[in-house]
């Protein structure tokens, strides 16, 4: 069976790791990039969620507010998970000991697991009943902003 705390520990090792752990501004570049991948997600979910909703471009078909939008989230997620990778692996092993990061990954999970199933599903069916369309804008829109209030979390808190 894995140890995940000696795989950790091995990880920090790693050259890269003592790297971005003992720059300052490379760990600030990567936490600045790793915002910008979640200000894209963010912008892309509070977009298609509020088309969703019925409260944003209400006369446009879902999926062509939706399918832009769900290209968009995957670059800034794509960003974001590379970047976030990156930093933990300076800190690996305090960072998964970290209950709000435990949250964070819990949401991010469910969010992605979320996206890739019911959204883009809801999403590619203009004639989707309404309230499958709500309640997919209202779920997205929990999962992904519970992602972004976690990460807050963890930054302010830990």
């Amino acid at each position: 069976m894995l140890n995940l705390d000696s795989f950790f520990e091995w990880l920090q090792a790693t050259g890269i790791a003592m790297t971005i752990g003992g720059s300052s501004s490379l760990t600030g570049l990567l936490s600045g990039i790793h915002l910008l991948g979640l200000t894209i997600v963010a912008g892309g979910a509070f977009v298609s969620g509020l088309r969703l909703l019925g409260v944003l471009l209400p006369d446009q078909p879902v999926s062509e507010v939706a399918a832009p939008a769900a290209r968009a989230m995957v670059i800034g997620m794509t960003t974001s998970v590379a970047t976030g990778l990156l930093m933990f692996s300076s800190r690996a092993s305090a960072v998964a000991a970290s209950e709000i990061f435990q949250l964070k990954m819990a949401l991010l999970l469910a969010a992605v697991a979320f996206h890739f199933t019911v959204y883009l599903k809801t999403t590619r069916q203009d004639d989707a009943p309404v309230f499958r369309l709500r309640l997919s804008g209202l779920l997205g829109l929990a999962l992904w902003f519970g992602v972004a209030l976690a990460g807050s979390g963890f930054i302010l808190l830990e």
